[in-house]
């Protein structure tokens, strides 16, 4: 009797099991970054196991990395169709669409991951940052910025008359502004190809956060790097289709929100921890990783204090919802 008893509990079990993953509803998740980088290690992956515990299994995920689904400047469109259901979208490839989100791309404003990431989650709360997005017809769960971008090249560059006539690699048309200001010429080119474009010379230097050089191998084609620099920044959100977030259970979106608030902080802070390892290791294998000094660091932001003001008109068209999101966005961030 014990044993029928222990065989029928194993059965009963086993068809609850299935019950669960029959009821499963399974998102398809778009990502362009590898599964290797810091990002999708300590923030995409971390998340959709996190919101798969927490619901039980009635939420799970198809995962594609490495842009298999959609190129990194059509994952939201590709959400927006229903191509994906999700996407960790990089706001910066969707400023025609998301021209308020750019407002983080500006430079001289965080000084951590961590620092901007807290920023970003308060703006994503309520406010123009959202609405933007939910007009966009997605959902934002979570957001986290990359560390403040530096400058990568084989010189190295200081004051603004060292960056004259160069073709630095920029991401988005915010940065290409910071680019300009320092009168530089900003080049668009995608992650993956940047290091062939460095080998081969056609860049004179990057504009990078640190903690993403070595899923690149970018610290392979360069021998100097700044470290105290603050040449913009770099938002991921994490979005969801509108129609599909609506028809998912209340736990669910619960679920999916309060996981997200500990990821993107946990994400921010695994690139921030990265850093001081990353140096230790270039500076281990000859390359000059270096703070600009006190008097580049002001000839720097005073060159670069007319891209606020640029963006500004630009971006946001001179608006008083972007004079709304500038102002809020160096309030929070101290500036």
């Amino acid at each position: 009797m014990k044993i029928a008893k222990t065989a029928y509990g194993l059965l009963a079990g086993l068809l609850a099991l299935g019950a669960v993953q029959a009821n499963a509803d399974t998102l398809r998740l778009g990502d362009f970054q590898s599964t290797t980088h810091i990002v999708s290690v300590e923030g995409t992956t971390r998340w959709m196991k996190a919101v798969e515990d927490a619901t039980g299994g009635e939420i799970t995920f198809e995962h594609y990395p490495s842009a298999q689904a959609a190129k990194a400047a059509a994952q939201l469109d590709a959400v927006k169709a229903g191509i994906l259901d999700a996407a960790l979208i990089g706001t910066p490839y969707h400023s025609e669409v998301l021209p308020l989100n750019s407002v983080v791309a500006l430079p001289g404003f965080y000084k951590s991951a961590v620092h901007g990431t807290e920023v970003l989650q308060k703006m994503l709360a309520e406010g123009p940052l959202r609405d933007e997005l939910i007009d966009a017809g997605v959902v934002p769960i979570f957001g986290f910025v990359l560390p403040p971008y530096q400058v990568l090249a084989n010189d190295r560059l200081g004051m603004p008359d060292t960056w004259a006539g160069l073709d630095i690699r920029t991401s988005g048309s915010t940065q290409a502004m910071t680019a300009r200001s320092l009168g530089a010429v900003g080049v668009s080119i995608p992650g993956p190809e940047v290091y062939t474009a460095v080998e081969r010379t056609r860049l004179d230097g990057v504009l990078f956060p640190l903690a993403s050089v070595p899923g690149y191998n970018l610290q392979e084609i360069v021998s100097h790097i700044s470290k105290n620099g603050s040449f913009g920044g770099y938002s991921f959100v994490m979005v969801i289709q509108k129609a599909r977030f609506d028809a998912l259970s209340e736990g669910a979106r619960k679920a999916m929100f309060e996981a997200g608030q500990e990821i993107a902080l946990h994400v921010a802070a695994a690139q921030d921890a990265s850093i001081e390892k990353l140096v230790e290791e270039w500076t281990a294998n000859e390359i000059e990783v270096y703070d600009f000094t006190d008097e580049e660091l002001a000839s720097l932001k005073a060159a670069m204090a007319e891209v606020s003001a640029d963006w500004l008109e630009r971006v946001g068209g001179g608006s008083d919802t972007a004079k709304a999101v500038l102002e809020e966005y160096g309030k929070l961030t101290g500036q």
